[in-house]
């Protein structure tokens, strides 16, 4: 079975690719109607000076217009501005055709003390909107690391694994987030395809610290370890000295939940050693299947302190079955009533669509359910079995 390939991906982060040539960060465009608002502002001053009475000089508005102007527009622009409203601010003072005053009026103390006024809301304007520029500067700068950070953390996924078809969803809660504790990782090797989907306990910085030492320690695991559950009690080691390392109360903290699972290339199985996380499914003819675990897990760095191993178990996955790893944000997303996503009855009508499709309508699903509320990162790893043929290694 083949499916398109949608380059796109569906989580507009892990799958973005990586700038080309100029490698400066982008500050971002002001929207349209914030550009166009000086020119309206104006505008709307010029509408209503001749309809109004002489003694009601509208003119005075404009000595807001640089600090309109500030918003969307840099230094340089806005002192431009500033002499357009300063020169205006004369022409409706002392034109009789437009505004039905005398030439006297130019000089008068009150117009003069508007010059002065728009003058020096200019300098300010100016000055707010080089601080706003390098304000935005700073953002760029800041997003386009947590974007590089991402594509160092969570790599894209192949979309062909071994004899896998693979597909990557990850949402972040915070609208300017990129990264958060949420991780997966998907790598061929010796012993087959070996997956890993996890969560960490937390938020912020230290959970995206965690996040970072336990990928690192899975993908050399997963490359020397002869059995998955030897991979995870080594991750669980590196975790545990790392976690040694923190002050006080922060070590209570650094527990994760994880899925470990390996599909070999010439059994149709998949092995899968569960750290105390919601249990994948698998999408087959037969309909969904929940893969619960045959011993309920540990978190890692819990099952170190508790001397408790983990448990193999090995699950029929044949080729047209497809795999779905997920994190606990998305079955503990809620809708406005307070009640809870059920991701096994709603994903009852979406099987036999490709990890990209599926990945995509659980994302759109989510977004609508929850009235575009998410409060939990996301993430989600679903690997389609290809049917018998030459491998391919990504």
């Amino acid at each position: 079975m083949r499916w398109p390939d949608r380059r796109n991906g569906v989580d507009g982060t892990s799958r973005r690719a990586a700038p080309q040539g100029d490698e400066s960060p982008r500050v971002p465009t002001p929207s349209a109607w914030m550009r166009w608002l000086p020119a309206l502002y104006v505008a709307g001053v010029l509408a209503l000076e001749p309809i109004t009475p002489v003694q009601w000089p509208v003119s005075f508005l404009l000595i807001a217009l640089p600090v309109v102007a500030a918003y969307a527009y840099g230094s340089a622009v806005v002192l431009a501005v500033t002499v357009f409203a300063v020169v205006l601010e004369g022409v409706l003072a002392g034109t009789p055709c437009c505004a039905g005053r005398m030439v006297g009026y130019l000089w008068d103390r009150n117009y003069v003390g508007a010059y002065v006024c728009t003058a020096l809301l200019g300098v300010l304007g100016a000055i707010l909107a080089s601080h706003r520029m390098r304000r935005e500067r700073t953002l760029a700068t800041l997003r386009s690391v947590a974007e590089t950070a991402q594509r160092v953390l969570l790599r894209p996924v192949p979309r062909r694994l071994g004899r896998l078809s693979m597909e990557a969803l990850y949402l972040s809660a915070a609208a300017q987030a990129r990264i958060g504790g949420d991780l997966y990782e998907a790598v061929v090797t010796a012993h087959g395809v070996r997956l890993l989907i996890g969560d960490v306990r937390g938020k912020g910085l230290r959970a995206v610290e965690t996040a970072a030492t336990m990928l690192g320690a899975f993908r050399e695991a997963a490359y020397e370890e002869p059995d998955l559950a030897g991979v995870a009690r080594r991750v669980e080691r590196s975790m545990s000295r790392r976690a040694a390392q923190l002050p006080g109360s922060d070590m209570a903290e650094r527990f994760v939940t994880a899925v470990f699972a390996e599909v070999p290339d010439d059994e149709p199985v998949v092995r899968l050693v569960n750290c105390g996380h919601p249990p994948p499914l698998r999408l087959g003819p037969d309909g969904v299947t929940e893969l619960h675990p045959s011993d309920e897990g540990l978190p890692l760095n819990l099952g170190v302190l508790l001397g408790v191993d983990y448990c193999l178990d090995v699950m029929p996955f044949r080729p047209g079955d497809l795999l779905l790893l997920y994190t606990d944000g998305v079955t503990e997303t809620r809708d406005a009533a307070g009640s809870f996503y059920l991701l096994h009855e709603r994903i009852r009508s979406w099987v036999g669509l490709s990890p990209p499709d599926l990945l995509n309508r659980l994302h759109q699903d989510l977004v609508a359910f929850s009235g575009g509320h998410l409060d939990d990162d996301i993430a989600a790893l679903a690997a389609y079995r290809l049917p018998d043929g030459p491998l391919d290694q990504g």
